[in-house]
């Protein structure tokens, strides 16, 4: 039997095989469909999820790995009573997808980023998306709009 806490909520799952990825489980076992299947070897970022506050490529990573750590997916990621995270609301407020097939994978990785660096650079930005790949080339509107949930998050006093 494999546990795994998903967006502050305890599954106990019978049926899954603890080298499962952690993607098929969520998607799956858990019905959270958010996390994308993109390339299977975690380059693409489409499937980012956080375990333990870190993102991490939920297509390679094991649900065993995550058994003992603290998963959230972007269902579960507005902050409190909030229906959604300033990075969720930036991407609607700046019309940021197109297909919107990586955006999951693009706010996860944004919101982690604004997590650890409040007020990111246009480089530090770069850096941190690099690893999330947009076919749409959306790329000049995604730092647009981590720049406004960065603005957007220290107006409401530091909400990450």
């Amino acid at each position: 039997m494999l546990t795994l806490t998903v967006n502050g909520i305890e599954h106990r799952l019978d049926d899954v095989d603890p080298a499962t990825p952690l993607l098929w489980v969520l998607r799956d076992s858990l019905n959270l469909v958010g996390a994308k299947y993109g390339c299977g070897v975690g380059q693409c970022g489409a499937c980012t999820v956080w375990v333990d506050g870190h993102p991490v490529r939920s297509c390679s990573y094991s649900a065993a790995a995550a058994s003992e750590h603290g998963i959230t997916t972007i269902e579960g990621l507005a902050i409190g009573d909030a229906p959604l995270h300033p990075v969720q609301q930036a991407w609607i407020d700046l019309d940021v997808p197109q297909c919107g097939y990586c955006q999951a994978g693009q706010i996860m990785s944004a919101a982690a980023l604004l997590k650890s660096n409040p007020n990111p650079t246009d480089a530090d930005i770069d850096q941190a998306m690099a690893g999330n790949l947009c076919r749409c080339g959306t790329y000049l509107r995604i730092r647009k709009a981590i720049h406004a949930a960065a603005d957007a998050m220290r107006t409401q006093g530091g909400a990450s």
